[in-house]
């Protein structure tokens, strides 16, 4: 998985966009780095909420082609990477919600004694 900076570099709606300049500015390898770092449960997640987006039909028994215009594409994008950021972020709050419990298990336990 990588990001493309330059995919709307053409566009005159992106001159007006601080966000897309800003990477736009970063180095291929960064956004690699930072597109890599999403996990295996995120991107299940992704996945399967894209596919419920979409439709599932199983593409063994079916030849699913899908077509839409570019607004409603570009809708699916920004929900599968909101959806993304959000999960990163829930990921993020559970593991230092674990780091903690065990930080304090151990004084607990000891505590008792």
């Amino acid at each position: 998985m990588t990001f493309n900076p330059d995919f709307l570099s053409d566009r005159e709606e992106t001159q007006a966009n601080s966000l897309l300049k800003y990477l736009q500015q970063q180095s291929p390898e960064i956004l690699a780095r930072v597109a890599k770092s999403v996990s295996p449960d995120i991107q299940q997640i992704i996945s399967q909420n894209v596919q419920g987006l979409v439709g599932m039909l199983p593409s063994e028994q079916f030849n699913v082609k899908i077509v839409t215009d570019r607004e409603n594409l570009a809708g699916i994008l920004a929900s599968a990477m909101m959806t993304g950021y959000f999960l990163r972020q829930m990921e993020q709050r559970m593991q230092l919600e674990n780091l903690a419990d065990t930080a304090t298990s151990p004084q607990e336990s000891n505590g008792g004694d």
